[in-house]
């Protein structure tokens, strides 16, 4: 009997493991597809929907497996182990030489969805020999959901932010492996000696790959990550919240967040100086400013260029962006040295959630230079709900401004953005550059007095003469192009929604822009 219990036990403890590795599997697979494809949401959906409906079709296949069960599961072991330790590999491969790594993807999350829902069933058919059918059916499966929950806590905590992409797979392929492993010597009793040896020589070759796989993972997929980016990368993390690299090209440097640009060296003042100057000139006494993202720390830079400003309150939700911006020497150099003021409290939080619990600051100024609204999480950043926290946020007369994407790339996302604005009380004015790096690039500037109108508001803006501060760009000339569009070319035929946290519609207009154009 007790011999029955450890048999019963080893084949539950690897469902436990099959369970935790295949969660995992989901959502590196989910993390990979968001980073190369883009649009968080959908991918994430798509993948784990995908994933069950392929363990799903496992299961039924499964049926046609009716001899040789122990072996069989340990085949499918062995796959999975291999399959998953290098689904991040490949993936980084073969996006460095073709377009088709979604593809790639979504085959890896099916294959690895079908071979799971081929093995839960075997274990099943196995372990009736030592329980019934009742006690049987529910605990493989409760120790498959137990699994799932410690494999989403490890992802959240350790996979994603401590081992990266790199590594997390092979903590998984190790996992399969070690299961088939010791469900092999635990049951070998039940396996035919010829079989043995067949079986001995798969997991002493599957042991040896991983372990090649190990050593070779992460110069693999820095090659595949370098080959992303047409300069020298310097610095890459995938933290917990996004993948950031720095490349180098002579002198200068370029930062990415999740392969998007969010700066060049040689012309972000061309960024940054009408994200900053117009609004602080604007203001006739800023004091206390609030920056929501700009962990780069170059928004900071232009405003510690006022004497009168005596508090800047930063919030950006990734610490690793703001210890870079703090402690790079490119960065330290690019910003000099502006995150290391005292004037400046840093506070790595969720900018929706800062603003909704700080009850006891307000500000005479908000920077919001925030990430593209490319998926609703960033969207909710870009909502009527958070400006008009921003509006509750602002002394009598302050003033906001924040960036919104490209008025031609993007032409909807960017009224949307305007009109949403508008409809949390602010009085705006669009603005718009040509940054070299960036292409045409735009901004919506608002004020809370409402007694202005937006025409007056502009002739406000283009009367500004930059004479008590020292820009490298920016002057009364810029002003005039920059609050300039001329004829409405781009006509929308349809009416503008404003983006709301229950109607996010600013998202969906982002992605309908005209990006293959840019």
């Amino acid at each position: 009997m007790e011999y029955l219990k450890k048999n019963s036990f080893i084949l539950k403890a690897a469902i436990f493991a099959t369970g935790f590795a295949g969660i995992v599997a989901e959502y590196t697979l989910s993390t990979l597809a968001t980073y190369f494809i883009g649009n968080s949401i959908f991918q994430w959906t798509m993948i784990v929907s995908l994933m069950l409906f392929c363990m799903g079709l496992g299961s039924r296949l499964s049926k046609l497996i009716t001899k040789n069960l122990i072996q069989n599961f340990l085949i499918l072991e062995a796959s999975l182990s291999l399959i998953v330790a290098f689904s991040s590999v490949l993936v980084y491969t073969l996006a460095a030489v073709s377009e088709y790594y979604g593809i790639v993807i979504y085959s890896l999350c099916m294959l690895i969805g079908l071979l799971i829902g081929l093995e839960i069933p075997l274990v099943v058919r196995i372990n009736k020999e030592y329980e019934d059918l009742k006690s049987n059916i529910s605990s493989i499966l409760e120790k498959d959901y137990y699994g799932s929950l410690i494999g989403g806590v490890f992802f959240a905590f350790i996979g994603l932010p401590i081992l990266g992409l790199s590594y997390t797979p092979f903590v998984l392929g190790i996992i399969n492996f070690l299961v088939a492993l010791i469900v092999f010597y635990r049951f070998k009793d039940k396996i035919k000696k010829r079989q043995i040896v067949q079986l001995k020589a798969v997991l002493t070759i599957v042991f040896g790959i991983l372990i090649t796989g190990i050593a070779f993972t992460e110069p693999i997929i820095q090659w595949g990550e370098q080959k992303k980016y047409k300069d020298k990368i310097v610095y890459s993390e995938q933290t917990k919240y996004q993948n950031i690299v720095l490349t180098e090209w002579k002198d200068e440097h370029w930062l990415y967040l999740n392969g998007n640009l969010q700066f060049c060296s040689i012309d972000e003042k061309m960024y940054h100086e009408p994200l900053v100057h117009p609004i602080m000139q604007l203001h006739p006494n800023p004091q206390r400013i609030l920056i929501l993202g700009g962990g780069d720390g170059c928004a900071v830079r232009e405003i510690l260029k006022y004497p009168s400003v005596e508090k800047i309150d930063m919030v950006d939700l990734d610490p690793k962006m703001t210890d870079l911006g703090t402690n790079h020497p490119v960065l330290i150099n690019i910003n000099q040295g502006s995150m290391n003021s005292k004037k400046l409290q840093i506070y790595n939080k969720d900018a929706y959630i800062h603003l909704e619990q700080n009850v006891t600051d307000f500000y005479d100024v908000i920077i919001a230079d925030l990430p593209d609204p490319r998926n609703i999480e960033l969207g909710r950043l870009y909502s009527h709900e958070f400006y008009s926290l921003c509006y509750r946020k602002l002394r009598p007369n302050g003033l906001i401004i924040t960036q919104a994407g490209s008025p031609y790339f993007a032409t909807k996302a960017f009224s949307c953005i305007d009109e949403t604005l508008k409809s949390a009380g602010f009085t705006t004015v669009r603005l718009h550059n040509q940054v070299i790096s960036m292409g045409e690039w735009g901004w919506v500037l608002g004020t809370k007095n409402t007694t202005i109108t937006s025409e007056q508001l502009k002739q406000k803006i283009q009367n500004i003469q930059f004479k008590n501060v020292q820009t490298n760009w920016i002057n009364n000339e810029a002003m005039q192009l920059i609050t300039s569009f001329g004829k409405d070319f781009f006509k929308l035929n349809d009416s503008i929604e404003v983006n709301k946290v229950h109607n996010p519609v600013l998202y969906q207009y982002y992605l309908d822009g005209n990006w293959d154009l840019y």
